[in-house]
Parts: structure tokens; sequence; C-alpha cells
């Protein structure tokens, strides 16, 4: 591999170049940085990266869920993606001697009208190839979590857990070992074909591509990779492109329970989701560090990265309530949203959908 090459950028400063370069070092970003590198090692390149530390946003804030595909349209790229890379998970994580659980999930009908689309939902995985699916009655469920109560359910075995931010961090150092760079503290802020003029003529015709970040370093590439999680509608209009679909956040609104209680708890419990909206609705997650997440209520949250209930952004606030895709989303979905935001308010009322599933959880067994 060759060294990273410096050229003079317009203000007189050395700026490196690069092959190909990534923005976004989540997940997404450098899984994607990894596989390049791989694929094209004479090549040369670089993730760049705004904060200081790598999968420090949706990476390091998901609930940690190695989904097995049973939800996905038979055919779909979203099926296909799903299976094949919980397998690929499960066979990095073992590699690189990742920690992960195969706790599974039980897919919970409760009401005698869930039970048709819970078998719809076993057909579906059966398409999708999902390993091990099953069906089990009310004997069968509370073998395999005592303290859950439901009419049937869809057994998952290999659906598992996982810290993503540790499988991004292990992504990170494969791309560093086969010569990759990673730039942290780089906001990308712009992007533009260099000029001719100020470009040289070699030089400029090999790395045509500027890159500024918000404190105006810059960096010169021949290809950008965009992956740029929450803000990809803004980098996609940067580079030139429709900013369309516009990105509204969403933020995952959880309970947890008390250390002591997290005995009632083994393994993933889901509701039978209705096709009719756009969540999975409440359910029981068990985490890598032990704990077990109760949720989520799915509420707008009023920033981009804003995982706190007072976290606000103008500029995205905004952006989202100024979006006619958001106010459609709201008026097809208006007494679900409502519910949402009123079991957000009032614990008592997060409780109550848990204790369909679990009747012994009680509002003093949970935390938020």
């Amino acid at each position: 591999r060759p060294p990273t090459r410096w050229r003079r950028c317009s203000g007189g400063a050395a700026a490196a170049t690069f092959d190909v370069a990534v923005v976004g070092a989540g997940i997404v970003g450098l899984g994607a940085a990894r596989q390049l590198v791989l694929r094209h090692p004479a090549l040369s390149f670089a993730v760049l990266e705004k904060e200081r530390q790598l999968a420090h946003h949706q990476s390091g804030h998901n609930s940690g869920v190695i989904h097995s595909g049973i939800y996905y349209t038979p055919g779909s790229l979203k099926a296909k993606l799903c299976v094949q890379g919980a397998a690929l998970c499960y066979e990095y994580c073992d590699q690189k001697g990742i920690p992960y659980k195969q706790c599974g999930k039980l897919i919970v009908a409760v009401e005698q009208d869930e039970i048709p689309r819970l078998k719809a939902l076993y057909e579906r995985g059966l398409q999708n190839n999902v390993r091990g699916l099953k069906l089990i009655g009310a004997k069968e469920i509370q073998a395999k979590e005592p303290f859950c109560r439901g009419l049937m359910a869809l057994d998952s075995p290999y659906t598992g857990i996982v810290d993503y931010r540790q499988v991004a961090q292990s992504y990170a150092e494969d791309f560093q070992e086969a010569g990759g760079t990673i730039l942290t503290d780089f906001e990308v802020t712009d992007m533009e074909m260099a000029k001719e003029s100020s470009s040289g003529s070699e030089d400029g015709l090999k790395y045509p591509v500027i890159v500024r970040s918000s404190k105006g370093e810059e960096i010169y590439c021949r290809h950008i990779v965009t992956c740029a999680g929450l803000y990809s509608d803004r980098l996609s209009e940067i580079s030139g492109c429709s900013p369309e679909p516009r990105i509204v956040p969403f933020r995952g609104d959880y309970l947890v329970l008390k250390p002591e209680k997290c005995y009632m708890v083994k393994g993933n419990i889901y509701p039978v989701p209705n096709p009719r909206f756009p969540f999975l609705g409440f359910h029981f997650t068990p985490r890598m560090d032990g704990s077990v997440w109760l949720g989520p209520n799915a509420v707008l949250a009023f920033k981009r990265e804003g995982y706190k209930l007072f976290d606000f952004s103008a500029t995205d606030f905004l952006d989202a309530v100024l979006y006619s895709g958001l106010w459609k989303l709201v008026l097809r979905n208006l007494s679900y949203g409502l519910n949402e935001m009123y079991r957000a308010c009032f614990l008592s009322a997060q409780v109550k959908e848990l204790q369909k599933f679990i009747p012994e959880v009680t509002v003093n067994d949970v935390l938020r």
C-alpha cells in the first residue's frame, strides 16, 4: 500500500489525498470502509467522523438485538440482508471473540385475534429461511419464559443480542490494520469538484473532490461515500443530490427493570406487530450488561441526535415539523401517536402494556 499522499490546498496548508473517503464512523460507515479496503487493497481509504469517538450515535444507542429476519417481505432486500447478516454477525463475533448471547425471542399472542397474524408471521419467516422457527403453546411459553403469559408464541431461538458499539470498534481495527485512515473530529460541511486551475493538472484529475470540515480542514479524494446516519439527507444535499426523503428523528423512550427484578426475563419478548402501525410495539429486551430494557415508546425527538427528553435544536425541529412527510405519517397514525405520547408521560400506562405479557411486573419494578 502506498503511503497517504499530501498536497497543497488553497490556504497553503497540507491536505491529505485518498482514493476513497467514507463519511461517518458508525457501524454502516465502518462496515462499508472495512469491506472496501479488503476488496481493494491497492487503494487508499479514509473514514471521516465528526465526533471524537467512533459509533457515538445510532450505533451506540440501539437496543442491541441481532434480528433473525421474520418481519420482512419474502424475497425483499431487507429480508435477505437480515437473514444473511445475522449469520455473518455471529460468524464475525466468533472470529473476533466479541461476546454475544443467543437468548432467542418469543413473539407472543395474548389475544385470540392476534393468532392469525402470528401464524402469518411464521409463514413469512419460513419463506425467509429463518432458522429454527416454531409455533408454541401456552405451556411451552412458560417453559421458556416462566413469568410470561400468552395463548401462542412464535419461537425464534437464533435471535440474539450484542453490543454493536463493540462490533463497530472491531470493524475500525480491521480497517486500520488493512491500511485505512480514520480522521475523527472532522465534521463534513462542504464538498465540491476541484477547479482545474487550482488543483494542478495531474494531481487535480486524480483527486478531483474537495471535502471540507467545519474547522476549514480539507482533504482531496477520487470518490466519496456518505454513511451519515441521521444527517444522511443533509450530506446528500451538500453533495448536490436530492435531500428527499428527509430524516425525521424519533426517540425510543425506554424503561428499565430494576436489577433485582431482571430474573423475570430470560430472552426477548415481543408483541405480535399490528401491520397498520409503523412500530413494533412494547417489548422486553435483555442487554449484554445484564439489564433489561422495556419499551420503547416512539416519540418525536426535538433534535436529530437528541437522546434525552429536553434535548432541542431549532434547526432540526423546524426541519421535522415543516416536512410534509411527517404530517402524512401523523395523520395516518393519529390515535397510535397519541397513545404513544400518553404512555410516555404516565409510567402506569407503560406498565399496563408490560403486564399483558408478564402480569407480575409493577410500577415499583421499573425505572425510567
